[in-house]
């Protein structure tokens, strides 16, 4: 913590082995120093079955082990190896004596490998990466593992050497670091939330178990990563809304951006509160955000939108006829009656409105952005074409000295 070598370090770099070793051989005990020099040299049985405990064989009889595994034993490594392990005793220290995968741990805490779910041997080392062993290897079966040598890849590491531990070992090792968490996240695989309380060594999940009782906070905020991997799901109203704000600030009106990468950038600070039972890829899709969005204007703002950039427009009748915003132009559609004595366009956010003039059937018959000028002249043709198909409607020469209506002609008596 001061940045200064610990006396268990000085003592370290005593000991004439990698700093792994030499942590190992000062606290295993009685044996620490024959593994060390092991792994400090090269492996005397060359390629073959990865278990640590094969060499321990070699060792103690290589004459033996040749004859009965058929594999060859490298006799001027197996010097090297046995004068290193008599310098490395002298440094032993620690009570009892470890068995070699308990002596492996010590020394390669990140290493220990946990066999992940599926038929494929693959695991997880506490350190947090991946490992992979051939299927065809006796040791593929082993649910816990410390890796002693790997090839070095740094998404998912081939195991050349490697020892079968017992979850009790590791238990009596790191029993202090076994610690209980509580998760929940946004599984990508599953699309849901997932709540769980795990017994995790590093990476290492060791139990798991759900988490019933999770808080509403923690379960909205794994759900955003959900809406992150989805996207944010617009409802027609909603993106009205949305096309309204952005026309009113392009405007200059001093409004929040709804753009989407605005709201995915921000998502933590408007999202959240809206989301309690949100879990499922289903329930995020079919959340309607039109609330959440009017939420992250204030009263003030709110009321400005509404007068520059209104969700209806008010008729001649009275009549609110909404505005559509999905469009580059504001559109409303609207009979063309209703618009009788109508002298000035209708404006929305400082732009004219577009106006889809209906039939009495509701048909389309003429889109304009300057309704003065569509009486003055094309209504002249409408006129003609449509008195003889509606003639119970109305159809006065000049429209904007006509009252505004939805009815037809009175029927005479």
């Amino acid at each position: 913590g001061s940045g200064a070598i610990t006396g268990h370090g000085r003592k370290m770099a005593a000991v004439p082995a990698h700093p792994r070793l030499a942590h190992m051989v000062l606290t295993g005990g009685r044996g620490a120093g024959d593994l060390a020099a092991l792994l400090e040299e090269r492996d005397p049985i060359g390629r073959g079955a990865i278990d640590l405990s094969l060499r321990r064989e070699a060792i103690r009889d290589p004459a033996r082990f040749s004859r009965e595994r058929g594999i060859t034993v490298n006799r001027a490594g197996l010097d090297r190896i046995r004068t290193q392990a008599k310098r490395l005793r002298k440094f032993e220290k620690g009570e009892g004596k470890r068995d070699w995968a308990e002596l492996a741990a010590i020394a390669y805490p990140d290493r220990i490998g946990l066999r992940r779910a599926g038929e494929a041997p693959r695991w997880v080392l506490s350190g947090g990466k991946g490992a992979r062993i051939d299927a065809a290897d006796p040791m593929a079966g082993a649910r816990l593992i410390v890796a002693t040598n790997l090839d070095g890849d740094a998404l998912e590491a081939r195991v050349r050497q490697a020892i079968e531990i017992s979850e009790a070992s590791l238990r009596d090792l790191y029993g202090a670091q076994i610690k209980w968490r509580e998760v929940c996240e946004w599984s990508r695989r599953e699309r849901r939330v997932l709540a769980r309380r795990q017994e995790c060594f590093g990476a290492l999940v060791l139990a798991d178990q759900v988490w019933n009782n999770a808080s509403d906070e923690a379960l909205a905020l794994a759900a955003l990563d959900g809406v992150r991997q989805l996207g944010l799901q617009f409802s027609p109203a909603a993106n009205r809304f949305r096309a309204r704000v952005a026309l009113a600030r392009g405007n200059g009106a001093d409004l929040p951006d709804l753009s989407d990468a605005a709201l995915l950038d921000g998502l933590e600070g408007w999202l959240p509160p809206y989301l309690g039972g949100c879990k499922t890829e289903a329930q995020l899709r079919g959340l309607d955000l039109l609330e959440p969005l009017r939420a992250m204007l204030d009263w003030g703002q709110t009321q400005l939108l509404d007068a520059q950039v209104p969700a209806h427009f008010k008729s001649p009748m009275g009549r609110k006829v909404a505005i559509d915003y999905a469009l580059e132009v504001p559109e409303i559609s609207v009979r063309l009656q209703e618009m009788f004595g109508v002298t000035t366009h209708p404006l929305v956010g400082g732009q004219p409105l577009r106006v889809t003039l209906l039939s009495p059937a509701g048909r389309p018959l003429q889109t304009t952005t300057d309704l003065v000028n569509f009486w003055a002249t094309s209504y002249r043709d409408v006129r003609k074409d449509m008195r003889g198909r509606y003639p119970k409607h109305p159809w006065p020469e000049n429209p904007t000295d006509a009252a505004p209506t939805l009815r037809a002609k009175p029927r005479k008596q």
